[in-house]
C-alpha cells in the first residue's frame, strides 16, 4: 500500500513541476508580447520624417478655435497635432524647422498648475497660450530665443499650452481672457 501512496506523491510532484513550467513559458511570451506592443505604440506615435530629412511632419489630431472673449466671435481655426501624453509633451515641437501658419501642438495636461516651457531643440519661434481648465487665455508668451533653455511659464494655472508660430497672437489679435474650443479629429 505504501507504493501506491509514493508513486501518488511522485506524479503529482511531476505535475505540478510542469504545471510551473508551462504557467512560466506563459508569463515570459506575455511579456515579450507587452513589450512589443509596448514598442510599436512608441514606433507608431513618433512623428514621421519627410523623406529622411530631420523635419517632422505635422500629424493633424484636430482643430482648435480661438474665440473673442467680449463678442464670441472666432478670431481664428487652427488644424492642431494633440500632445496628451508624456511621450508626445516632451517632443513637442523639438526638431522641426517650420510650420505652417494655420497649424499648431496643443499640449492637454492632466490638471491645472504653473505650467513652463522652454525652447530645447526648437528650431521655430512661437507664440505660447496657456489656456485653464475652463478654456480661458490666462497667460500668453512669445518665445523669440530659438534652441534655448530660457523658461517661459504661465502667470496663473494652466491645463492646456497651445504652441503657435511666432506672431500669430499678434496677427489674429489673440489676447488674454480669450476662450478656446478645440476637438479631435
Amino acid at each position: 500500500m505504501q507504493k501506491n501512496v509514493k508513486i501518488q506523491s511522485k506524479s503529482s510532484s511531476v505535475k505540478k513541476e510542469g504545471e510551473k513550467k508551462i504557467n512560466g513559458t506563459i508569463k515570459i511570451i506575455a511579456a515579450v508580447l507587452l513589450a512589443a506592443v509596448i514598442l510599436f505604440l512608441i514606433i507608431t506615435n513618433l512623428p514621421k520624417k519627410d523623406n529622411g530629412n530631420k523635419d517632422f511632419m505635422f500629424r493633424k489630431d484636430g482643430e482648435l478655435t480661438f474665440i473673442d472673449s467680449a463678442s464670441n466671435a472666432v478670431k481664428s481655426t487652427i488644424d492642431i497635432q494633440i500632445a496628451d501624453n508624456d511621450f508626445d509633451r516632451e517632443l513637442g515641437l523639438m526638431f522641426r524647422k517650420s510650420m505652417e501658419e494655420n497649424q499648431g501642438m496643443l499640449f492637454i495636461f492632466p490638471i491645472d498648475t504653473i505650467q513652463n516651457f522652454w525652447m530645447r531643440n526648437t528650431y521655430i519661434p512661437l507664440d505660447m497660450i496657456f489656456v485653464n481648465s475652463k478654456d480661458k487665455i490666462v497667460t500668453i508668451q512669445h518665445a523669440d530665443k530659438t534652441l534655448s533653455d530660457q523658461t517661459y511659464a504661465s502667470t496663473a494655472p494652466a491645463m492646456y499650452v497651445i504652441e503657435v508660430s511666432l506672431g500669430f497672437t499678434d496677427k489674429y489679435k489673440i489676447k488674454t481672457g480669450d476662450k478656446i474650443s478645440w476637438k479631435r479629429k
